[in-house]
């Protein structure tokens, strides 16, 4: 079946499960609402499951306002014909900052976060092209960047995602008007979407960056475990031992990240650490009441171009270093282990 007939089908089930879930939910809050509550308040929790449900319904909501705008645009662009102008990709750009926004703020609000972050103007609108280097460890992450640095600073970011997030129908529908590229996920990312990765860093305008999550998937010290165990059974001691080091993250997996830093050279890399989000690998997680009043802090710095090595193996040691630096910045800010 070809990318297209997939890509139809796929929105044929998710569009409409999405907008109806939205709408079952909205109208069963009235009676699901108190039963959750009750149920949270004999637990003894933090309303965390009350919480999960309102976001729930909330995030559906956002979705379902984001598939009407789209499709909306699809239908004002496609009287005019300018499907593939500098408007059509504005607007696209404008829903997806809101998007996004809307997500983190709704996070926020429900569960009481406190999000600090740091250095988010460490890329002035216009000085870049720049590549950006994110930690991964749950579903909130994924906002951080396209709020406080696209929503609030204007940089239009191209994002390499894994395939699985094709089935949020904003993300599909938004993330394929918009230039992005959906990867498999797995041990190892085969020559055809290394060199989709690369198409992303071409012709970079000074306000546009690329996003890849160099860890692949999101962090749980499982994952850390399983990852060093295929490390060690391939018989590479150094990388075995630069990835012990690795505490907070998995390692990089070099194959995107070394693409982009082949293909675009006059980049600056930036760096995003976070904590707080530990314990949300899933939207189920919510409930558990972990996140609710938990402390976000995260922050970005930029490694300018010129300090980048140019060779292989070189830049595969300098990705290592700094990957345990941000590992170390985590580290320092993780709230102490229960003894």
């Amino acid at each position: 079946m070809s990318d297209r007939a997939n890509r139809v089908l796929r929105r044929l089930i998710t569009i409409p499960t999405f907008t109806v879930g939205f709408l079952v939910g909205l109208t069963s809050l009235p009676f699901l609402l108190p039963i959750v509550t009750v149920t949270d308040l004999a637990r003894g929790s933090r309303l965390g499951a009350t919480r999960a449900l309102l976001f729930v319904v909330y995030y559906l909501g956002c979705e379902t306002v984001g598939i009407v705008v789209s499709g909306w645009l699809w239908l004002r662009f496609g009287l005019t014909g300018t499907r593939s102008g500098p408007d059509w990709l504005d607007e696209h750009f404008r829903l997806q900052c809101w998007w996004a926004s809307m997500l983190l703020a709704g996070v926020r609000v429900l569960f009481g976060l406190r999000i600090d972050v740091e250095g988010s103007d460490v890329v002035p609108r216009g000085d870049g092209p720049f590549l950006l280097f994110v930690r991964h460890v749950s579903v909130a992450d994924t906002v951080l960047a396209a709020t406080y640095l696209s929503a609030r600073r204007g940089h239009r970011l191209r994002y390499v995602l894994k395939r699985e997030l094709l089935w949020d129908p904003c993300l599909d529908i938004v993330g394929h008007r918009l230039p992005n590229c959906f990867v498999e996920r797995g041990a190892r990312i085969s020559a055809t979407e290394i060199q989709k990765i690369r198409t992303l860093a071409r012709d970079l305008g000074p306000s546009e960056g690329v996003l890849i999550y160099p860890e692949g998937t999101r962090f749980t010290p499982q994952r850390r475990a399983s990852v060093l165990a295929r490390i060690a059974a391939s018989g590479d001691t150094d990388l075995l031992n630069r990835s012990r080091e690795l505490e907070h993250v998995l390692p990089p997996r070099l194959g995107g990240s070394l693409a982009l830093l082949d293909e675009c050279p006059e980049a600056d890399v930036v760096f995003c650490a976070h904590t707080g989000f530990e314990g949300t690998m899933r939207l189920t997680d919510l409930a558990s009441g972990s996140l609710v009043g938990s402390r976000v802090r995260a922050a970005f710095w930029r490694i300018p171009a010129v300090s980048i090595p140019h060779d292989h193996e070189a830049r595969r040691g300098w990705l290592f270093e700094r990957w345990r630096e941000l590992d170390l910045w985590i580290d320092a800010r993780m709230p102490p282990r229960a003894s």
